[in-house]
């Protein structure tokens, strides 16, 4: 067992960085694994759907509690998840985030019932959770600012690696295996991970003995759970319905009573003069913009491929795997840790964004008719996010105090989670729209492709249906690339402000 580390990294010689902790590599390659875990799961049983509907007799309901209970649990316990790891231990935090997941992966696979599933879901967001926040506070222990960037480039590869190959092992499991194989799965991976902290990661906590934030943990988880159910709810139930207007007003209400609480005791939990540091403020907007762009594009690539152009679920997966590709290798060459110093955080956020902007219109220019314009959209928009994501995440994790990195990383997980949910929310909405606008008569009112394709009498009224969706898709994705655009350009001017302001302080 390693001893603990503090919160503040060793003096460096003269002229010569630390370098942080001895072992780091190995250590960012342990938190890479528990990473990826969570990341899969994130993803993978959407390819396990017809199998469970038809294996368990699951209907439409229990099916999206399955698949949500998973990412709601998670999102409402990311900051609460991130201040336990920064009071009682990173290491302890990580340990149990991947018990939990284990154990919760285990009941999974083992489960008889929708409801059964759903439990052990939630139970694996838990754990999650605790990872997520975890994970990323452990990057920034033990590695000093020089290196700093390059690892958190590294563990967004990861993300992104993550999130592209869990259809893909899913598919490939349950083309061997029962559905439980894909939960399965992640026993060895969650022993090897607990057998390899244990080992290898320093333990790190806060040095202070402040009390714990209880009405503060209750207040986030609250009021963050509202608000992602009501995005979650928005694209089946309408945005103007009871169920979403109710939720979203809970948890705004509920958010400003944390926000007036931490304001007012003295050792909050999220510290909301972090707002006030416009780096913060600029990496916050850029980072919410960037999972904006990013999970609106998942969500209309794989309607773009299976519906627009005709292919099955597994090959869709694998016509998206360039964006992780693209990602994964110039995150593992470095070039990103290497341009950061050079441009400095604003341009690099910038052209990043500029970059996953014009990927996102070139996929809905070019790849209207085949897959060659639409790789070329996504090798684009992997070197976009392979530039922006780690520069904001490392804007954001050096804004806040070293003592408070588990918080930074809740904030900068609850930011991901949020952008991801706006995103299918936004952009779904504009598709639905649109298509709706330009159904011809006789599919008018048809509330999906598949309704409208049904009503269609002829085949010129089918041809006028599929057109129309492939133009909403098209839209949907023109004012995806305008918004992130747009937040990066804000985003800049924010951190380039802020970069200003720091420069000018000592002179002064």
């Amino acid at each position: 067992m390693t001893a603990p580390i503090a919160d503040t990294a060793p003096d460096a010689p003269p002229g010569r960085p630390s370098g942080g902790h001895p072992r780091r590599w190995l250590i960012l390659a342990v938190i890479c694994l528990a990473q990826l875990t969570v990341l899969l799961d994130n993803t993978i049983l959407n390819v396990a759907i017809p199998s469970l509907a038809r294996e368990m007799d699951a209907r439409t309901a229990d099916i999206q509690w399955m698949i949500n209970a998973y990412s709601l649990v998670q999102s409402g316990l990311l900051l609460t998840a991130g201040s336990a790891a920064d009071r009682y231990g990173r290491k302890k935090m990580l340990i149990a985030g991947l018990a939990l997941f284990g154990i919760g992966s285990l009941a999974a696979s083992l489960a008889q019932s929708p409801g059964q599933l759903i439990a052990a879901r939630a139970g694996m967001g838990i754990g999650g959770a605790l990872l997520m926040t975890t994970t990323l506070a452990v990057v920034v222990q033990v590695f000093d600012e020089e290196e700093r960037t390059k690892a958190i480039g590294l563990w967004g590869a990861v993300s992104s690696l993550g999130i592209a190959a869990g259809p893909l092992i899913g598919g490939s499991l349950l083309e061997h295996f029962w559905w439980g194989s894909i939960f399965l799965i992640n026993l060895p991976v969650a022993l090897l991970g607990l057998v390899a902290v244990v080992w290898m990661v320093p333990e790190s906590k806060v040095p202070t003995g402040d009390r714990p934030d209880l009405l503060g943990a209750l207040l986030s988880t609250i009021g963050m759970t509202s608000i992602v159910f009501a995005i979650i709810s928005g694209p089946e139930h309408g945005w103007t319905s009871h169920r979403v207007l109710v939720s979203a007003v809970i948890g705004i209400t509920v958010l400003t009573a944390f926000a007036l609480w931490e304001r007012r005791i003295p050792h909050p939990m999220l510290d909301m003069h972090f707002f006030r540091n416009r780096r913060f403020v600029g990496a916050v907007a850029g980072g919410i913009l960037v999972a904006f762009g990013m999970g609106g594009s998942f969500f209309l690539l794989t309607q773009h491929l299976q519906f627009v152009l005709g292919y099955d679920a597994l090959d869709a997966g694998l016509r998206t795997a360039p964006l992780a590709v693209v990602i994964v290798a110039l995150n593992l060459t470095g070039i990103g840790a290497r341009l950061l110093p050079k441009l400095g955080t604003a341009l690099t956020v910038v052209g990043g964004m500029g970059l996953l902007a014009a990927g996102l219109a070139a996929i809905a220019t070019l790849g209207a008719d085949g897959y060659g314009g639409m790789l070329f959209g996504l090798v684009v928009m992997g070197a976009g996010i392979a530039l922006a994501m780690p520069a904001m995440a490392n804007a954001i994790m050096s804004a806040i105090p070293r003592e408070k990195a588990g918080v930074g990383a809740g904030v900068n997980g609850t930011l991901t989670e949020f952008g991801n949910g706006l995103g299918v929310a936004v952009l779904g909405a504009v598709l639905n729209s649109r298509f709706a606008s330009l159904l011809p008569a006789v599919a008018a009112g048809a509330g999906s492709l598949p309704a409208a394709v049904a009503a269609a009498r002829t085949p010129e009224d089918r041809e006028a249906v599929a057109d129309a969706f492939a133009s909403g898709v098209e839209t949907s994705q023109l004012v995806g690339a305008a918004a992130v655009l747009a937040g990066g350009v804000l985003a800049a001017l924010l951190l380039s402000r802020a970069e200003r302001s720091s420069q000018e302080s000592p002179a002064a």
